[in-house]
């Protein structure tokens, strides 16, 4: 099947739900994904926690299957494993089932997003508890690599706090500030179902209307918008170990910027694969790290680009002056014209393994409904498509700046170490 062939068909129901439904009839499975806006960017910090804490309780049970047990002995039985996640801006729930149980594992599936009955809470709580501890040393110092790149990316905003939230958030999230969080974020106007699979839009219109007719419709939500940045910020967080964390990270588009396309493939021509500029030179070249990695994240009002690695305590200074020294020459000199068709090539070629796959299919097209992108995957190829080099060029220079970054080190480093890693930050070229 080619891009252009793949049928999309949306709609709107009485309450306001938006149904996505997916016509491809070459997939066994039929995956239902449910998108929401939640996470910290629709949190305060007095309940920061709490999108996520909610995801887990959907997995404790509805009115007739009223555990986590006996819920997931209801969907596995039909052939299909509850997922869910919660990110910065979104949250995302999905189940994929087999075509002869659909129906019903549709209907089971609004039980879950619309009639929870919060069991067991104090269990999720102890289980949640040990998520947010992986992040904290011995003394409950936060030693997480990317939660501490947000804190200091984005202080005292909401895009800044860890979609865990914090042990002493977690044991104020009773029942009463869940439900009224359910209530706020898992409503008609605001959620997005995607469909994805061998099906007939028209029949799961029908079937979505009456699984889903409890759903609220819900009120407008506001967010706060982030300040601005004040310059290059460099952050040091002691911690006992082999290696140490260092991320380099930049404040870039949001997901409405018109140079979000090039950004993406800005993102890509540092790191895709073992080719590109970061696996090449800091792994193959100089031998410094396992792994070294580049990613890109855009809200709807900003984004964040980042660059990790982890290395020998006394590599890191090292390590960062080739992180900014790639960065800094991707915005002096541009990629080759090379460089730019193998990343839209690749971008090409990641879209169409979509259609391979029910749940990329329910997740890019929910996403992007959520969030008013791209309708089509023919849309976002084309769109990628036409960025051009001296585009790319320009957001890279937009984006490398001093004032746009940070930089993160979690390790042991001593103090003229740290102090390198200061410079190699100062050095970038100035926006």
């Amino acid at each position: 099947m080619q891009l252009s062939n793949l049928k999309v068909h949306r709609t709107t129901l009485d309450r306001g739900l938006r149904l996505v439904c997916v016509e491809q009839p070459l997939l066994h499975g039929i995956c239902v994904s449910l998108h929401v806006p939640a996470g910290p960017r629709f949190e305060q910090t007095s309940n920061n926690g709490c999108s996520h804490m909610l995801e887990h309780m959907l997995f404790r049970g509805t009115p007739e299957h009223p555990s986590a047990h006996a819920l997931a002995v209801a969907i596995e039985r039909l052939g299909g494993t509850l997922y869910g996640a919660t990110y910065t801006d979104h949250g995302h729930m999905s189940v994929t089932l087999p075509s002869e149980t659909f129906e019903r594992g549709l209907e089971l599936f609004a039980h879950v997003v619309t009639q929870p009955v919060f069991a067991d809470m104090d269990v999720e709580r102890g289980i949640i508890r040990e998520e947010i501890l992986e992040g904290l040393d011995e003394d409950g110092q936060c030693i997480e690599p990317d939660n501490l790149t947000r804190a200091v990316m984005f202080p005292s905003h909401p895009l800044g706090m860890p979609i865990t939230g914090t042990l002493a958030t977690l044991d104020t999230l009773g029942e009463t500030v869940l439900r009224q969080h359910h209530a706020r974020l898992y409503t008609a106007n605001h959620a997005v179902l995607c469909i994805a699979g061998p099906i007939e839009a028209k029949r799961c219109e029908q079937l979505v209307a009456a699984a889903f007719q409890r759903m609220p419709a819900g009120q407008p939500l506001a967010l706060q918008p982030p300040t601005a940045p004040n310059g290059p910020r460099f952050l040091y967080t002691e911690s006992q170990g082999s290696q140490t964390d260092l991320r380099l990270a930049f404040r870039a588009p949001g997901r409405n910027d018109p140079s979000e396309p090039a950004a993406e493939l800005l993102v890509r021509l540092l790191d895709d694969g073992m080719s590109t500029r970061l696996y090449a030179r800091i792994c193959d070249e100089m031998g410094l790290c396992y792994d070294v990695s580049a990613e890109y994240e855009p809200f709807e009002d900003t984004g964040v680009l980042d660059l990790a690695a982890t290395v020998r305590h006394e590599r890191a200074p090292l390590v960062m002056r080739e992180l900014c020294g790639i960065v800094a020459q991707l915005a002096d000199q541009g990629p080759s014209e090379e460089e730019m068709r193998v990343a839209k090539n690749r971008a090409h070629w990641g879209l169409e393994s979509l259609l391979d796959h029910a749940e990329g299919l329910a997740d890019y097209h929910g996403l992007s409904e959520l969030h008013g992108l791209e309708r089509t995957l023919i849309e976002r190829r084309d769109k990628v498509e036409r960025v051009r080099r001296d585009e790319v060029v320009e957001v890279a220079r937009r984006v490398f700046s001093p004032g746009q970054g940070a930089a993160v080190a979690v390790g042991m480093l001593k103090k003229t170490q740290r102090k390198e890693i200061e410079m190699a930050l100062a050095s970038l070229r100035n926006g």
